[in-house]
Parts: C-alpha cells; structure tokens; sequence
C-alpha cells in the first residue's frame, strides 16, 4: 500500500487519520507520518493499516500498468 492509497481509502469510506488510528492499534503519529511520507513506517505498522482498511470495505488495486488504487468491496444482496 502506498501513503496515496492509504489517503484515498480513507477518503472513499469517510475514515478520519485518528478513527484509521484505533483501527489499525498504531499511534496516530504513524498514519499522518506515513500518509505525508515523513518517515520510513514499519512494515509491520503498514499491514496493520493495510488490514484495518480492507476489513472496513476497501479493496486495494496493485500497479498493473494503469496505476495503483483503491475501490470499495461491493456488497451481493440476496
């Protein structure tokens, strides 16, 4: 995941930096640090983001040659 999915995930389900915080059980410091690239975040810290992300909806998109994204998980009613 990278800090751009990681904003706009949080952007497609209405998450704010501290509620992905709690999430995710890392300090709130480590989302902002890593969402503005200030500092190197463990990749330990990323999983758990990552994690936290895909159990609230999100379905992240790996670079395939039109770009990294994100999409939110659609729900089958029947």
């Amino acid at each position: 995941m990278t800090p751009a999915q990681c904003r706009a995930a949080r952007a497609l389900i209405s998450m704010t930096q501290p509620q992905l915080a709690k999430a995710a059980d890392v300090g709130l410091s480590t989302v902002v640090d890593f969402e503005k690239e200030r500092r190197k975040v463990s990749d330990t810290s990323i999983k758990s983001l990552l994690s936290a992300l895909e159990e609230s909806g999100v379905v992240f998109i790996s670079e395939n040659g039109s770009g990294a994204g994100v999409l939110l998980r659609k729900e089958i009613t029947e």
